[in-house]
């Protein structure tokens, strides 16, 4: 039985159980005594039984009824229509029904409109404004579903009835067309309004400033430095103790003998505005090109990366992980190296950093699956880079060895490229990690042997060993490698036989991977302690513009100078 068919029913039985003492109460019925219309307008049903004959007043040139009188004892189905209200406020009338004498009423309402004209904007693929134009004299709210968009201006130069909200969006460098969503409320009315925004264009593949290939690039690159525990420091770049990088700090740098810089960079922990299409904060891109500017801009070489990066990437090389990880990696580097495609060969990416299994640090523990995955994020690095055109169909790309081991690069497959000749790998070195990376023991080399190293070993003829083996794997074969970090923890600033010890070791490691070619970059993560704890690698004082530890740089400074790459001739 329809709404309407029982509605009739009840009627009928409300009027035979009404008794003659309330009949002056029930002989006008009506359906409601509220009617509600959307902005767009429409049709309702409204029902009227009168005991006598009945009318009906109040109708309006927006507000219409099919019948405005009626015989009584009998139920009519009288039509309320609403036009389309285009008007800047919400309307109302009310409907008077009058039925010998008993009155009644029925309020009619209907929401306004917000939008002026359209409901969808399209945003160019560089970026811009949007300018939505309102007709409520009210002061909507606006909901924004997207973080690439924001609001800007909101323009009441206007007529009272016309208001302008200016939005600002963001170039879009993700490869693929994307919609946002803008939720405009007043009082009880809602509106949504849509921005469209196809990718950035890609554009042919452009040689020009990126004729050297992987070879003949490291070649030109002398001593590198680590800019570390800085861009990649998860929650914000001060986060870990080191202070906003500055064009005096990277000066300091050249001017000590460095000619390259790796940029450790955090791109997703606190720099996304979603995790679902991974979309990179335009102003986090924007600080990142700051420092790669004052980088290249100073005639350095400049490497940028995904460093830990809370973990996401570098500690789930598993089949379990690798779809999930593999997609971000792919969202990640087309909007990274979009947005620096135009750098010339002064600016390498590097796709990874120390990508293992969480806890695992034996080699013998590492696993086919380990090696595959791993091997898949280099993969799916050089193509997303590669799919961006312009330079980028030429810049050197760096990948990683698992965990950059330089035992475990006998396992490394190097990636498939469109081109020859354009690919390095990255290795890091910090053996013996007694002597390296912890305090345990405080001397290195055969110099020194008689204060005590390690019994481990990793001494000359061990780095001899490991360094060559990089050569006859990989340079030998024209794949130059780059030796993304090395150094040793600060042990003392007194103990002159210490602290010779450490400078043996940097000018030895660092000449013997240049003899190998391998491009060194020593890691300074900004710590200045006196031995006392590890990870004191700083060599630089940023904060105070200065040299910190001028034997840890002449050590390095001389072994630049005296080791020289097998590819020059």
């Amino acid at each position: 039985m329809s709404y309407i068919h029982r509605l009739l029913v009840v009627l009928s039985i409300i009027f035979i159980s009404c008794s003659d003492d309330s009949e002056q109460e029930t002989d006008l019925l009506l359906s409601t005594t509220d009617l509600t219309f959307p902005q767009g307008g429409g049709s309702q049903v409204l029902l009227i039984q009168g005991g006598t004959d009945w009318s009906l007043t109040g109708v309006t040139d927006w507000c219409t009824a099919s019948e405005v009188s009626g015989v009584g004892g009998k139920t009519f189905r009288v039509t309320i229509t609403a036009t389309e209200n285009q008007t800047p406020d919400q309307r109302a009338a009310t409907l008077t029904v009058i039925s010998g004498t008993v009155t009644k009423t029925v309020k009619v309402t209907q929401a306004l409109t917000l939008l002026a004209a359209k409901s969808s904007y399209t945003a160019l693929p560089a970026g811009g404004t949007i300018t939505v134009e309102l007709k409520s004299k009210g002061e909507p709210s606006v909901r924004i579903g997207e973080g690439w968009i924001s609001r800007s201006v909101t323009d009441q130069t206007r007529a009272v009835s016309s208001r302008a909200e200016v939005f600002s969006v963001e170039a879009n460098y993700t490869g693929v067309k994307r919609t946002g969503t803008l939720i405009f409320t007043l009082d009880d009315v809602e509106e949504a309004v849509t921005i469209d925004q196809e990718p950035i264009a890609v554009p042919a593949p452009d040689r020009t400033g990126v004729e050297s290939d992987a070879t003949a690039l490291a070649a030109k690159i002398k001593l590198g430095w680590n800019l570390g525990n800085s861009l990649e420091a998860v929650g914000g770049e001060t986060a870990w103790g080191n202070p906003l990088t500055t064009q005096a700090i990277i000066n300091l740098v050249k001017d000590a003998g460095f000619d390259a810089i790796r940029i450790p960079c955090n791109w997703s922990s606190g720099y996304l505005w979603d995790d679902v299409s991974h979309t990179i904060k335009a102003s986090w891109l924007n600080r990142v090109k700051t420092v790669v500017d004052y980088c290249v801009n100073n005639g350095m070489v400049a490497i940028l990366n995904i460093h830990y990066d809370g973990g996401w990437l570098e500690v789930n090389p598993t089949y379990a992980k690798q779809k999930e990880v593999n997609e971000k990696q792919h969202a990640l580097w087309t909007q990274i190296a979009a947005f620096f495609r135009d750098y010339d060969e002064h600016l390498l990416f590097a796709g990874t950093n120390e990508v293992h299994v969480e806890g695992i640090y034996d080699n013998k523990l590492v696993t086919e699956e380990n090696h595959t995955v791993q091997q898949s994020f280099n993969q799916t690095f050089v193509n997303a880079v590669r799919a961006t055109g312009g330079r980028n169909a030429y810049r050197n790309l760096i990948v990683q060895a698992y965990n950059t081991n330089i035992e475990l690069t006998a396992k490394l497959k190097m990636p498939t490229d469109q081109l020859p000749n354009r690919l390095m790998i990255e290795v890091h070195y910090y053996d013996p990690w007694e002597f390296a990376g912890s305090t345990t023991n405080a001397y290195w080399g055969e110099p020194y042997k008689n204060f005590g190293v390690t019994a481990w070993g990793g001494q000359e003829s061990y780095a001899d060993a490991k360094f060559a083996s990089l050569k006859s794997n990989f340079v030998d074969k024209g794949i130059p490698v780059i030796l993304g970090e090395y150094g040793a923890n600060r042990h003392s600033m007194t103990n002159e036989n210490m602290i010779n010890s450490r400078a043996y070791y940097l000018e030895y490691i660092t000449r013997v991977a240049k003899n190998n070619g391998a491009v060194p970059f020593y890691w300074d993560n900004g710590g200045m302690g006196n031995g006392d704890t590890a990870d004191q690698f700083g060599i630089f004082d940023r904060k105070n513009l200065r040299i910190f530890d001028q034997p840890a740089v002449d050590a390095l400074v001389r072994g630049a100078t005296k080791g020289a790459y097998p590819f020059i001739r």
